[in-house]
């Protein structure tokens, strides 16, 4: 890993194990794979995390809601001004859960965080974004989420018009009111009142209203839900069914996880030589190299029709 920030995935394994990884205690990620209000609203969210391919700043006169500044210098909303290419994923993480640290939000902080928004509670959006992307122990955590890389991330390299830019940003009910946290904003951007049980159902048209800006054929999106630790509610109820899956899915994410932290090329680079040798040998090679060729090509094409997850560069 190099000594900047790298891209993560946005992927609900990935989220919930890294906030794990800071001391945060029984909350988890899920995937949304629609905008009905009523899926979002089943999993009791604390707020939601949206990716985006980013499309550059937005004038003060398109923009959907309004910014509150004074919610920030109040101190109301904890809010961060990005201040690093590639921490929007982690940053738009803790612009919830530094929100949500109440008794009936059910969250475990954990020391490091505690200490870490302790430390930046007095300060403005500018210096808690500065604190944020100078925090060894947040930037190490985020960092052993990326993908492994047998190449040096060039983090001084500027992103140009041909590249595929994401951003991630938050949303969370704070103080009665809907909050859009976006580090690349000057403050907090506010979509009107909302009552803590109104979120699923105030958020969602927002989201609607962002994803309609973009072209028919834009399709790569992403929402993940914070929520409380799924396991706990199964308890609750005495569920052993749903426990049993989310303590699964727990073993499919750390699984998963581990995989991302290896290097694998050289391997796949030996096996790959020892096969083309075979192929070689029994005079299968041409033959084999064509029917590659067109199942990666019926695979491109498939997945420019579904939608990619998404890891490109982010903002």
């Amino acid at each position: 890993m190099s000594g900047g920030w790298n891209t993560i995935e946005s992927d609900a394994g990935v989220f919930t194990y890294l906030l794990e990884s800071l001391g945060v205690r029984n909350v988890q990620f899920e995937e949304l794979v629609d905008l009905e209000p009523t899926s979002l609203a089943q999993l009791s969210p604390l707020g939601v995390i949206f990716l985006f391919k980013y499309l550059g700043s937005t004038p003060d006169s398109q923009r959907d809601g309004a910014l509150d500044p004074d919610a920030a210098d109040s101190n109301k909303v904890w809010f961060a001004a990005q201040t690093i290419q590639n921490a929007c994923g982690t940053q738009a993480l803790l612009s919830v859960l530094m929100n949500k640290t109440g008794a009936t939000d059910g969250v475990e902080l954990g020391q490091p965080l505690s200490e870490f928004r302790d430390f930046t509670r007095e300060f403005p959006a500018e210096f808690r974004g500065e604190a944020l992307s100078n925090s060894d122990l947040i930037r190490d955590v985020h960092n052993s989420f990326a993908r492994s890389s047998p190449f040096q991330s060039d983090e001084s390299r500027v992103a140009t018009d041909d590249d595929d830019v994401f951003h991630f940003i938050a949303f969370t009910s704070v103080d009665g009111k809907l909050y859009e946290l976006d580090g690349l904003q000057p403050a907090p951007i506010s979509h009107g009142a909302c009552a803590k049980d109104e979120f699923s159902e105030k958020v969602i048209p927002v989201l609607q209203r962002r994803i309609a800006k973009y072209p028919p054929g834009e399709v790569r999106f992403n929402l993940l839900a914070m929520c409380q630790d799924l396991r706990i509610k199964a308890r609750e109820f005495g569920d052993q069914e749903m426990l049993m899956r989310e303590e699964e899915k727990r073993r499919e994410w750390q699984w998963e996880n581990a995989l991302r932290r290896h290097n694998f090329v050289g391997f796949v680079g030996e096996l790959l030589k020892s096969v083309v040798k075979q192929k070689i040998a029994d005079g299968s090679y041409d033959a084999w190299v064509g029917d590659a060729k067109d199942r990666t090509r019926k695979k491109l094409e498939e997945g420019r029709k579904k939608g990619a997850k998404v890891d490109e560069m982010d903002m």
